[in-house]
């Protein structure tokens, strides 16, 4: 997968103080145990809607991400660029706009089918970097990818067996199509960084921005929207833990980390776990059903996602 289409490309793929080399078996196993990371994101969230709103959880571990964000970067001496500002905007409504959709679609549909919808962002930063930067061109082969990928889509919403026509869970039907929209406006994020002044900005200083646009965008709507609910008890606390030092703080340093020291087309390959890993998760641990038009349609998803990644690995 390239740059552009990885999961969580930033502008450090574009930073690297060394040339990135061939995967190694500590690159294995820390992809392997980031994409597991970020498939439990939408695993956790779900799992305490009950007890905290998926919506208000994700505003505080943002806020607490950019506590730790802001003493890393005043450790380092790193100050955010005063012409980067405009673009820094954008990137945070995005992402907190994808967050906002993540949010509501985990009220309505299953976490495994939010992971899914969500990892087409790949997709959409292909065509929406095709349009914008002359060597983004994408060529038969990632037409094809994206026209499966549609396909698998399409499939995963409308395929159902004949028997249950008319039964149709139109609440679950919504929460899939926000968690599609999810991943088109963090496919918009990976274009925004791509072509601005963010491509080569320090990546603390691009996480920055997305997380104070999540948090600033989702606390005052948890509000306004009722959705306030924050149980103090050890399981709720336990998985804010999760998600703010785990996986808003720690994985995606970590994973810039290992941009800076990998080839990127390489370590994207990997991030196709991530759905596959969401999907079994969402069964074993929330008894999630699985259905065969859904799995067909993720199936295709994933394939036409390889296809549309496949430029940057096949090059040398």
């Amino acid at each position: 997968m390239s740059s552009a289409s990885s999961p969580f490309a930033t502008s450090a793929a574009v930073q690297r103080p060394v040339a990135p080399g061939q995967l190694d078996a500590r690159a294995t196993g820390v992809m392997t145990l980031l994409c597991l990371t970020w498939s439990l994101q939408q695993i956790s969230l779900k799992a305490i809607a009950d007890q905290a709103s998926p919506m208000l959880m994700v505003a505080i571990r943002s806020a607490i991400a950019l506590v730790l964000l802001a003493l890393l970067m005043h450790r380092r001496g790193e100050i955010p660029g005063a012409g980067r500002w405009k673009p820094g905007l954008a990137v945070g409504a995005l992402f907190g706009i994808e967050y906002l959709l993540v949010a509501e679609a985990l009220r309505l549909t299953a976490a495994s089918h939010v992971v899914v919808f969500l990892y087409t962002a790949p997709i959409f930063a292909a065509i929406g970097l095709h349009l914008r930067l002359p060597a983004e061109r994408l060529r038969a082969r990632q037409m094809t990818g994206i026209a499966v990928a549609f396909a698998g889509i399409t499939l995963a919403f409308l395929g159902v067996d004949a028997a249950s026509w008319g039964h149709v869970d139109h609440r679950a039907l919504l929460g899939d199509g926000l968690a599609l929209l999810a991943g088109l406006a963090w496919g918009a994020t990976t274009v925004t960084i791509r072509c601005s002044t963010l491509a080569s900005a320090p990546a603390t200083e691009t996480l920055l921005y997305q997380l104070l646009g999540a948090f600033v965008l989702l606390l005052p709507l948890a509000w306004l929207t009722g959705q306030w609910h924050f149980e103090r008890s050890a399981i709720v606390w336990a998985h804010l833990g999760f998600q703010s030092l785990v996986v808003s703080f720690a994985s995606f340093l970590t994973w810039f980390w290992l941009l800076r020291r990998y080839l990127a087309s390489r370590l994207g390959v990997f991030s196709f776990l991530t759905p596959l890993f969401g999907v079994l998760l969402g069964v074993g641990l929330l008894g999630e059903a699985i259905e065969v038009p859904f799995v067909a349609g993720s199936v295709l998803v994933l394939a036409g996602i390889a296809l549309v990644s496949a430029r940057e690995a096949a090059r040398p």
